[in-house]
């Protein structure tokens, strides 16, 4: 099994920055974002991750979680993989969370799903098949993806039901770690934006 697997979201995006659900929309890093991308692939060549050397790294093929992979220093390392593309947001796409509010109260999409989008049951698929692989490697992998399918892969990796990842915030351009504890699955660090502080 893979000693960990960190995942990494991608930088700030104009729609991000806004709360807009960013799906299959291809949205480039804003300037921000790219500074962000750069301080964290500073943070991963230095102790105690000194580059990761001998980890499989796969990016999500959309070029905000691309080009966060190749800013931080790991492009030429990585392979696409689209199981590691953002949720399908369908019908809610480009929306925030207080507009689908207005559509739908009371609304969660960990729960409710999204209408002509992917199903719960597809995310879960998804980030099952994510997580099948990471054990599967006798080595460390770093993922470079998004928000909500990082979060599913958090819970799966747990063993708990996709739903969970409604609790595990995630920030742009964050580092989580999840490893095992007692020979169980854990979380060894979540949403450490640490490489972020001196950013303006």
């Amino acid at each position: 099994m893979a000693p960990r697997i960190l995942l990494a979201r991608h930088g700030q995006t104009e729609w991000s920055l806004a709360g807009k659900h960013t799906g299959r929309t291809d949205i480039p890093l804003l300037e921000g974002g790219r500074r962000g991308a750069k301080l964290l692939g500073e943070r991963l060549y230095r102790a105690p991750f000194e580059a990761l050397a001998g980890a499989e790294v796969r990016t999500s093929p959309l070029v905000r979680a691309r080009e966060t992979c190749e800013l931080a220093g790991f492009g030429e390392r990585a392979s696409t993989w689209d199981t590691l593309m953002e949720w399908d947001y369908g019908a809610y796409e480009g929306l925030t969370p207080a507009e689908i509010q207005e559509i739908r109260p009371g609304w969660l999409i960990w729960r409710d799903g999204v209408p002509g989008g992917e199903s719960l049951e597809q995310v879960t698929a998804r980030a099952d098949e994510a997580v099948a692989w990471a054990r599967a490697e006798d080595r460390d992998v770093l993922i470079f993806a998004h928000g909500h399918i990082l979060r599913a892969i958090g819970a799966r990796w747990l063993g708990l039901p996709v739903d969970f990842a409604a609790r595990i915030r995630l920030n742009p351009t964050s580092l989580s770690v999840l490893g095992w504890a007692y020979g169980e699955p854990a979380i060894e660090t979540w949403n450490d934006c640490g490489h972020l502080v001196d950013q303006g």
